[in-house]
């Protein structure tokens, strides 16, 4: 447990370990990034979910675009993102996300998306939209995508996975035990199998998942998780502390030290999960690149291999 003598006041009165206070970050690229988002219209998880490392990512000209609007139709109860009936859906999105993508000069691209339980494909459409933008402007960029649930409808990932991202992300965010407090309108199963199918429909695609920690969930709960994930040949792992990003989300039950972090991304690789990132600050995309090119490195995977010139659909 934290000593009490290790923290300070943080978000809305909760004490924060000292190890999450962060610099002040400003200066040109930042200021240029938001600008950018900003002319396009463009909305980000990094500002939406109120993310504790935006301005690092801002800084480093990095984002993650998060598609199909700015409103989700879920109402989990830790995420900030607002929540209610969203618009219909922009089909100039997916082209502006690649002219930002292209503007920024990146050469990993990560997409999320609000939940969009309202449309016939849950949004499936729209990623793969996006994917082909991204494809035409930036050829030798890789592409992760951080998909919902999709309601279980297998036909919905098999529209992303005809595009072929590199990496396939869905989080599953908590145990199975929390799930009707943290994700009442989500199924841990459900979610299991999407990443399963992802698997079993499109092998060379890297799958992905994360998980938020200080919820109250149990180590014993935590080891059975990362063994759900090998079983379902998970390739990569993140592990970051929850935050509460508001006063109606939950409030945090513990923070774990960077030591118990250490010792998760243990017991998590030795379940059977080649790639794992897992610190207080991680997050799903942070620093995604550097994140996929680890696998390979001890010979548990095949390093990653580029797309075949011929466009080969799964």
């Amino acid at each position: 447990m934290t000593r009490m003598t290790d923290t300070a006041e943080g978000r809305y009165g909760t004490r924060m370990p000292r190890w999450f206070h962060r610099p002040v970050l400003a200066g040109r690229d930042l200021r240029e990034v938001e600008g950018l988002l900003r002319d396009l219209r463009l909305n980000t998880v990094c500002r939406s979910a109120k993310c504790p490392n935006r301005m690092e990512c801002f800084s480093r000209r990095t984002a993650t675009f998060m598609i199909l609007g700015g409103t989700c139709t879920r109402d989990c109860s830790f995420c900030g993102v607002p929540k209610g009936v969203p618009d219909p859906l922009d089909p100039g999105e997916p082209e502006r996300v690649a002219t930002a993508a292209a503007a920024l000069g990146l050469s990993h691209v990560v997409v999320t998306s609000v939940t969009r339980d309202d449309l016939p494909d849950g949004g499936a459409a729209h990623f793969a939209a996006t994917i082909r933008e991204l494809r035409e402007r930036l050829p030798e960029a890789t592409v992760e995508v951080l998909v919902p649930d999709f309601r279980g409808r297998l036909r919905s990932l098999e529209t992303v996975l005809r595009e072929r991202p590199e990496v396939l992300n869905h989080n599953l965010e908590t145990v199975e035990e929390l799930y009707p407090r943290v994700r009442p309108r989500a199924d841990y199963r459900l979610s299991l199998r999407l990443l399963e199918a992802a698997r079993e429909r499109c092998p060379e695609v890297r799958t992905k998942s994360g998980l938020m920690v200080g919820l109250g969930e149990t180590r014993k709960q935590l080891r059975r998780l990362f063994r759900d994930l090998a079983a379902v040949g998970c390739d990569m792992l993140t592990i970051g502390q929850y935050l509460r990003p508001g006063r109606e989300q939950l409030e945090v039950e513990r923070f774990l030290s960077p030591e118990e972090f250490a010792e998760l991304k243990a017991e998590a690789e030795e379940a059977g999960i080649p790639v794992v990132a897992s610190a207080p600050l991680v997050r799903s995309s942070y620093r995604a690149r550097e994140l996929m090119e680890d696998i390979g490195k001890d010979g548990r995977k095949v390093v990653f291999r580029k797309r075949d010139q011929g466009g080969r659909k799964c």
